[in-house]
């Protein structure tokens, strides 16, 4: 088991998740990231919130970045479509 940080990323700006959790490997991080950014957009939606990260920056123990999951990842392929340009 290794420990992985789910860090919110805004613009600039990066929200650092202090907790993270303790996964099997890498692929289960990404698999968490992916159910992490539903949620995020769902919550979001049911909120009325008009913004939201742009992404989860999965990391190691020692702080360095393994990967990125940006949240559009996982929007139906309609809404992709219409998705504006960034």
């Amino acid at each position: 088991m290794a420990r992985f940080y789910f860090h919110l990323s805004e613009g600039d700006q990066l929200i650092i998740d202090d907790e993270g959790l303790d996964l099997p490997d890498f692929s289960a991080a990404q698999r968490e990231a992916l159910l992490g950014a539903q949620e995020l957009l769902a919550e979001a939606i049911k909120s009325g919130k008009p913004e939201v990260p742009e992404a989860l920056v999965i990391a190691d123990e020692a702080g360095q970045e393994l990967g990125t999951v940006p949240l559009a990842t996982v929007l139906p392929e309609a809404l992709e479509e219409v998705r504006p340009p960034q």
